[in-house]
């Protein structure tokens, strides 16, 4: 009996003190909205490119646009740089795989859209100076539906959460980046001083193929034959370089 009227005590105690939390958040707007139809989330974020001068961007897998409306998107892009807009966008390093985005990242990046790469997951994140952000409903890259934030506490949050992953992130402009996620991998092994034959090994595939990945990586990373150089060495120490910024 007793302890049944301790636990009473202790649960009275919790409501009451959740009733007192209730009612200070009463009194604070919280400016979240949810947007589930995509042309709505368009509509808005268009609204925000056409006021905004700063945009802070995260992108998990890229632009997944195609033909006249990856044109379109694109050309939009560089108007909104042109009209003086401070653009920075962090990309994962998955995306530089397929070469018509890198290409499209490239040219972005040379005209003002600063951009650089990282190998951890990130979401989708859009942030238009200090006024709003657009984040994912759901964490899946392209899901339907955005959250529209205006509250200034989750600005300020999102805010800080981007360029702490921009500094964690590296250039795009390094060689490095034009590898692909298997040329990097294959890179990897090397620089733990493993043959062709181990690499194969650890990777499930023949040597032949690693034979090609590592003759991609030296062309990639402009690293001719020469009588002096080690190559292998030189590309190890491009990946370092790499993984160090």
């Amino acid at each position: 009996m007793r302890g049944r009227v301790d636990e009473s005590v202790t649960l009275a105690r919790l409501a009451h003190q959740l009733e007192e939390v209730v009612g200070e958040l009463r009194g604070i707007p919280v400016d979240v909205e949810r947007v589930e139809d995509n042309e709505l989330v368009r509509d808005q974020i268009a609204q925000a490119v056409r006021t905004a001068g700063e945009l802070r961007a995260m992108h998990p897998v890229g632009s997944t646009e195609r033909g006249r409306e990856e044109q379109k998107s694109r050309l939009h892009v560089l108007d909104t740089l042109r009209r003086g807009m401070t653009m920075r966008t962090i990309v994962h390093a998955s995306v530089l795989d397929d070469p018509r985005k890198a290409a499209r990242i490239r040219e972005l990046h040379a005209a003002g859209d600063l951009h650089r790469v990282i190998d951890e997951p990130i979401q989708q994140l859009l942030v238009f100076d200090r006024t709003v952000a657009f984040v994912r409903i759901t964490p899946v890259p392209n899901a339907p539906g955005a959250l529209v934030i205006r509250q200034q506490s989750l600005i300020t949050t999102l805010i800080d959460l981007f360029e702490r992953t921009w500094a964690r992130a590296r250039e795009i402009t390094e060689p490095a980046h034009r590898l692909t996620q298997r040329e990097r991998e294959v890179l990897a092994l090397i620089a733990e001083g493993r043959s062709n034959s181990a690499v194969a090994r650890a990777l499930s595939i023949t040597e032949a193929a690693v034979g090609k990945h590592v003759a991609s990586v030296f062309t990639k990373l402009e690293l001719p034959a020469t009588a002096d150089d080690n190559r292998r060495v030189l590309a190890v120490l491009a990946y370092l370089r790499g993984a160090a910024g």
